[in-house]
């Protein structure tokens, strides 16, 4: 039997709560799995790294971005797989491998389902496994708080987007591979390991996670109108063919901006600064994904 653990933030719920997590874990056999749960995503890193230093094998993370974000962190490149549950508001990882967000079906994955090695991106020395960037989507994350969406649940997304077009372009230089490739006024900058940002929103259509490299967008929107036209060129996946933004794709990123600006990773703000590297790390984690059948 593969050993099973799993890592829970108590304030996410996901078809109940954790009572019925452990049921439907109960019904499949798995009756005493190592359990691991704390308030916070912050506190979830630590024990991922105990679930790993006691022989977990699988490990069910129940939480929100944050949630998967930080124990990516911590655990990438050990020897274990990892099972999405997601139990928070917009749930990047489960979205972009097809995880269904009922409590049932991603048990199932994560038991029954494929395993899939995945590159996870490294910007300022934290992994992320979906994107990160810097500018007006980590001013609309670090706005769209936990008190918002516990209130208001995915329109929080819509309204702290909306305040966050009102953020002034900065010059911003970026060097791709160690070649110079932007420079010039812009609101924001992207970083792609995955294409999609939320469903139906898809940022980079030609984005693969297992090819070793970063998908790489500036965007020059200046206001609320601006960034309109740019939202429905990603929501018909032409992205590329606006003339607000630029793409490419890199092993390594280097961002120079003009005044100290915060970013974020899948979804978490971090601190202001001015200057940002990214870096690719291939095959850094094994993760559960819907079985593909043959045709």
């Amino acid at each position: 039997m593969t050993k099973v653990a799993v890592v829970a933030h108590r304030g996410k719920t996901l078809g109940g709560g954790l009572k019925e997590l452990r049921q439907v874990l109960g019904d499949r056999g798995i009756d005493d799995p190592l359990w691991y749960e704390a308030s916070s995503s912050r506190k979830l890193a630590p024990l991922a790294q105990r679930a790993v230093a006691q022989g977990a094998e699988l490990i069910f993370l129940w939480g929100g971005d944050g949630t998967v974000q930080r124990c990516v962190n911590a655990i990438a490149g050990e020897k274990v797989t990892l099972a999405i549950l997601p139990a928070g508001t917009a749930n990047l990882l489960a979205l972009n491998l097809g995880v269904p967000s009922d409590l049932e079906g991603a048990v199932a994955i994560g038991l029954e389902g494929d395993q899939r090695r995945l590159d996870v991106g490294v910007l300022n020395g934290k992994r992320f496994a979906v994107m990160a960037g810097v500018g007006f989507d980590a001013l609309t994350m670090r706005n769209a708080d936990d008190n918002l969406k516990e209130h208001i649940g995915k329109l929080a997304y819509v309204w702290s987007g909306t305040k966050a077009t009102q953020i002034p372009s900065q010059l911003v230089r970026i060097k791709v591979d160690r070649q110079p490739w932007y420079e010039g006024e812009a609101t924001c900058v992207l970083l792609g390991q995955m294409g999609s940002l939320a469903k139906g929103i898809t940022i980079f259509p030609d984005a693969h996670p297992d090819d070793g490299l970063l998908e790489i967008g500036v965007v020059t929107a200046q206001n609320a109108m601006d960034w309109t036209r740019v939202l429905a060129r990603m929501v018909v996946g032409k992205v590329e063919n606006s003339p607000l933004a630029e793409v490419t794709r890199g092993r390594r990123v280097d961002i120079e901006l003009s005044r100290p600006t915060i970013y974020e990773l899948d979804g978490g703000a971090r601190k202001a600064t001015k200057r940002l590297r990214a870096t690719i790390e291939p095959g850094a984690i094994e993760v559960c994904v819907p079985r593909v059948v043959a045709q």
